[in-house]
């Protein structure tokens, strides 16, 4: 089963994930609602794989994306149906997917209108949320659902538009998932909803952690992310590292090598390789083509010594060496090509010439020791 398929350009990375993992023919595809995030990357997945339902929240959208795919549906065939809350998707015998919304009564909201799927399977149960906020998050405490869930994709990219405090209290989710974009411009997510899902769980997002993956037996969970984690195991009840109680199932996170890094193997710069707890922390949250400035932040609880550590650009023509410099925790630096007076915030390369090229870059960060710790690509 395959819920929503990310913007058009989005496509070709959930086909290339999803035939990675050897799959040929998708069972259901679910669209949990019609904006472009969300479905833009449908009609490489269902003209890339058979595909035996297509399950859509009913609310249609005028929006030439939604029309190519209904296009598509059609053309291919797939049986189309709509969500109907209450009902199950039978898709396993082992497995129960649940339809919490949207209700029979549609809101004038798109996203409130989302298709909430609540996924169980043996002691584990995963709650999806779309983009429903607010407004469904009370139709749902109200309607008598169970609504308890160990893991939580949060709704609408953790905007401020839902992850209500009595909402967050009722599922109560020992892992809580942000979808979210780096240096969107919606400011998701927002401050005061990440630091309520902090407080309930432990949480993840694509913009620091890159893509993210949970599995589970029905009674373990294992986290891999992309660009940050360290092996852990959490069992039992009790308090997490941040303070939240911790989830009834175990816990494993390990970190997993992206596969945009670059390799030696292949006569290139880096190792993909992370070689300390502390780097882990250390991550390129921004850069800027145009004005040509990238930005370094410690996420970590403890300083960092940069001293050492390298930038580069793709074509690894350009590589600029940090000084004897400390980033401290929560801190950010910015690093300009050009010259200028170094402060405790504020770092020049000393370039007369501009580094980054505007047509899109990508900016490798390497600890001391020449492997990599982290990239952004423009």
């Amino acid at each position: 089963m395959l819920v929503d398929a990310g913007e058009r350009d989005k496509g070709k990375v959930v086909t290339a994930y999803l035939q990675d993992q050897g799959i040929s023919g998708i069972d259901y595809v679910v669209a949990t609602h019609p904006h472009s995030d969300h479905i833009g990357g449908m009609n490489e997945v269902l003209n890339s794989f058979q595909v035996k339902h297509f399950v859509d929240s009913g609310f249609p959208h005028t929006s030439k994306t939604y029309e190519n795919m209904l296009t598509t549906i059609d053309e291919k065939d797939i049986p189309f149906e709509v969500a109907e809350e209450g009902k199950e998707i039978e898709f396993d015998p082992a497995v129960d997917v649940e339809i919490l919304n949207p209700g029979q009564e549609y809101s004038d909201d798109l996203n409130e209108n989302s298709i909430v799927l609540k996924v169980s399977y043996g002691e584990t149960s995963f709650l999806l949320m779309g983009d429903a906020g607010l407004e469904t998050e009370e139709k749902l405490m109200g309607g008598g659902y169970d609504l308890d869930s160990d893991i939580l994709k949060a709704g609408h990219h953790a905007s401020r538009s839902g992850s209500g405090e009595a909402f967050i209290s009722s599922v109560s989710p020992g892992i809580s998932i942000i979808e979210v974009g780096a240096g969107n411009d919606y400011g998701h997510p927002h401050e005061e909803v990440l630091e309520r899902l902090q407080k309930a769980s432990r949480v993840y997002r694509t913009d620091l952690d890159g893509t993210i993956a949970v599995t589970t037996d029905g009674s373990t969970c294992t986290v891999i992310t992309q660009k940050t984690g360290s092996e852990k195991v959490v069992t039992g009840t009790g308090t997490s590292e941040n303070g939240a109680d911790s989830p009834s199932i175990p816990i494993i996170t390990r970190e997993t090598e992206s596969e945009e890094v670059k390799s030696e193997e292949a006569g290139e710069p880096g190792t993909g390789t992370i070689s300390s707890s502390a780097d882990h922390a250390v991550y390129v949250s921004d850069l800027n083509l145009k004005d040509e400035w990238i930005e370094i932040t410690n996420r970590g609880s403890s300083p960092v010594s940069l001293k050492g550590w390298k930038i580069e650009d793709e074509s690894s023509k350009h590589t600029y060496t940090f000084p004897s410099y400390t980033l401290d925790s929560q801190a950010t630096v910015t690093l300009y090509t050009g010259k200028g007076t170094d402060t405790a915030t504020e770092i020049f390369w000393g370039s007369g010439n501009p580094i980054w090229n505007n047509d899109g870059d990508t900016a490798y960060l390497y600890n001391d020791n020449g492997n990599l710790v982290d990239l952004l690509e423009r």
